[in-house]
């Protein structure tokens, strides 16, 4: 299944995507949110569209999508999760993951704008596979990883280097500004996807081809991810979790690049669609 979510911003609907057409599902009385996964909603969702398909209304023509994950309790990172990105950043390739948190209130439909915020001057992009929680994890093993993903989403983990590197503590600050997690356009349910090691995920900016590259150069496969994690941090259902991003970003180029207002960037993966976001500056916004 492809589920989307539709609507103004926090007030989205919940759908799903069949035979390329997008369908209201809110009689089915539930968002795509924490109890939705935990009290495997996916199930009771497959069952109300088999049911009802032909009575389904199609959603109005250019409506906005939203992240297709409601509000998570959060969204953990895996950072230089591809070695030729460690090598960009001139970071060591890791010999375990790097986690960080992006905050929920990042989180944004997959077309909506990108606002630089007030004093940014090194604002980034970074195309990402994330995956979703489906049940609690908490000290999962890695043979059994698999069973706690719901499915998978497209994700731009956008970045302020000078807030992430040069600000001092964490890398958090420079990964949780507003609008800095458009998620998106679907959530894929695994079933839907024959390798997530073998996906291809691009990036565009302004038309030129910056990222291009392969799940399968992942250093940590997603059921070391979910493992490690799980180790440290209990996984509730809802949650996105992204798994690095490839060469290609901004910081990594000679001279650097940095968004400006009025860039577009487009990407893609392959099964999970593409997504679209304008830059715009704070100041444009007020």
């Amino acid at each position: 299944m492809k589920l989307i979510r539709y609507g103004e911003l926090n007030r989205e609907k919940p759908a799903i995507v069949i035979d390329g057409a997008f369908y209201d599902t809110s009689a089915l009385g539930e968002d795509y949110n924490e109890r939705f996964f935990e009290t495997d909603g996916l199930s009771r969702l497959k069952a109300f569209v088999e049911l009802n398909k032909e009575k389904l209304e199609r959603i109005p023509e250019n409506s906005r999508l939203g992240s297709p994950v409601a509000r998570p309790s959060k969204i953990v990172c895996t950072g230089l999760n591809y070695a030729d990105h460690a090598e960009e950043m001139e970071k060591p390739i890791p010999t375990e993951p790097i986690i960080f948190m992006k905050s929920t209130t990042a989180l944004m439909g997959p077309n909506d704008d990108i606002i630089i915020p007030r004093n940014s001057e090194k604002t980034d992009w970074e195309v990402e596979l994330a995956f979703v929680i489906g049940k609690k994890a908490r000290y999962v093993e890695e043979a059994e990883a698999m069973d706690y993903v719901a499915g998978y989403c497209l994700h731009n983990d956008v970045s302020e280097r000078e807030y992430q590197f040069e600000r001092g503590g964490t890398w958090d600050k420079g990964k949780g500004c507003d609008t800095f997690a458009p998620i998106g356009p679907y959530l894929v349910t695994k079933d839907e996807i024959e390798d997530v090691n073998a996906m291809r995920l691009w990036l565009k900016l302004n038309g030129e081809t910056m990222q291009d590259s392969t799940t399968a150069n992942f250093i940590f496969k997603i059921p070391h991810l979910v493992s490690y994690m799980s180790q440290f941090i209990t996984l509730l259902p809802g949650d996105i979790i992204s798994t690095g991003s490839p060469a290609g970003v901004g910081y990594g180029l000679t001279p650097p690049v940095y968004l400006k207002s009025g860039d577009v960037l487009e990407m893609g993966i392959d099964g999970l669609g593409t997504s679209k976001q304008r830059v715009k500056r704070y100041e444009e916004t007020l």
